[in-house]
């Protein structure tokens, strides 16, 4: 089988659970044997990204990479909906000389943009597929800016949607939003995200006194760490936890005490992951969200999960392993602390090895790639069958 890789990049060569989620498709496709024309670019030099060193020798062999440049545009409201579509315009120039042999196409966002208009029109190509991840224009938006980049967002979103024959999501709120676009719910496949088995920890035996907590993600006005930074800066007793932050956050917003520690950036994954497993709690306050990395990342290294109940996130947090909470309400993130404060160690410990065991039951990157083409191929064979 051949898969056509629609993209706006791949990790590492592009940050962002978008790019990590397009990367391990890409190479848990590749170890199943499937045949990937990958289409990406890089927005910032730091990585060769023609060596393609995130893939194994093997993997490559059946990998053709296709590097497309980025287009440049100004600040202008709306440039990213402008220069998504420039680069749609591009992927389908590429794509029409070297894969319109493909068996079925993955388009992630808006790098299919231009191919949809053409199969419109009469272009004869294989089953399209597409992926937006979080659908954060349809979900709360913190403030008037943010608001107006969803607004603009909106009608582009929904026509990639209407006119490609099925649409991946994540599930739970993901899956409402989608429908309500009109959608119908045979045209939804829905599939987790997911973890590498080198994520996954042994079982946890032990809570820290004080407890730890973590919050792992870059400073974005929707993540909600302006209302955790202001339940911090009053709290009566900091003494009770260590707080600590994986990101890069600006030193004059961190909130000052013994208690908190900032890492910054932080690019190795064995840091990453020393970090978490050292640690209680995630919490991930955020306005709006797809199926977070983080989340998934965190409950693989057994911790407790304090999550908004935005995008995906209830298919991954329950009161089995963690609490939900209402976005943008800062009263429930501090409940929400003091429970974990307040916990007895037993409990606790359980459900930090819930979040293990629920990993463990849906959430790895083998058994998902194994059900998403169980599921193309299917398509694909119906859609020989009636041409």
């Amino acid at each position: 089988m051949k898969i056509a890789l629609l993209t706006d990049g791949i990790y590492p060569y592009v940050m962002g659970g978008m790019q990590r989620h397009s990367f391990y498709l890409c190479k848990y496709f590749l170890q199943r044997g499937v045949e990937v024309d990958l289409y990406h670019t890089q927005w910032e030099v730091s990585e060769d990204i023609e060596a393609l060193s995130a893939f194994t020798e093997e993997e490559k062999i059946k990998l053709r990479s296709f590097v497309i440049p980025w287009p440049q545009s100004s600040g202008l409201p709306g440039h990213y909906v402008r220069a998504s579509y420039a680069y749609s315009c591009k992927v389908y120039k590429e794509f029409k000389m070297r894969s319109l042999d493909a068996d079925f196409i993955y388009i992630k966002g808006f790098a299919g943009w231009k191919l949809l208009e053409e199969k419109r029109k009469g272009l004869k190509i294989a089953p399209c597929g597409i992926k937006f991840h979080g659908y954060e224009m349809y979900q709360l938006a913190p403030n008037w800016k943010v608001k107006l980049q969803h607004y603009l967002l909106r009608k582009p979103v929904k026509w990639n949607n209407m006119h490609a024959e099925y649409i991946f999501s994540y599930g739970g709120g993901i899956s409402e939003i989608i429908e309500n676009l009109g959608i119908e719910r045979e045209r939804i496949l829905e599939f987790p995200s997911g973890v590498e088995e080198s994520w996954v920890a042994e079982k946890r035996t032990f809570v820290s006194t004080p407890r730890r907590f973590v919050f792992l993600g870059r400073y974005e006005r929707r993540k909600g760490i302006e209302e955790l930074f202001s339940v911090l800066n009053n709290f009566s007793d900091t003494s009770r936890f260590e707080f600590h932050f994986i990101g890069p956050i600006p030193d004059h917003l961190q909130p000052k005490g013994d208690a908190f520690v900032f890492h910054g950036k932080v690019f190795d994954n064995q840091k990453i992951k020393e970090i978490l497993q050292s640690s209680d709690a995630l919490i991930c306050p955020s306005y709006s969200e797809g199926m977070p990395n983080v989340i998934l990342e965190a409950m693989a290294s057994g911790l407790y999960i304090i999550g908004t109940d935005v995008g995906a996130v209830s298919a991954m947090v329950s009161e089995e392993n963690g609490k939900l909470i209402p976005p943008a309400n800062e009263e429930e993130i501090k409940q929400a602390i003091e429970e974990v404060l307040e916990m007895d160690d037993k409990i606790l410990l359980q459900k930090k090895n819930n979040s293990i065991k629920k990993i463990k039951s849906g959430f790895m990157w083998p058994e998902i790639i194994k059900q998403t083409l169980n599921k193309i191929e299917k398509i694909s064979s119906n859609s020989l069958a009636v041409s």
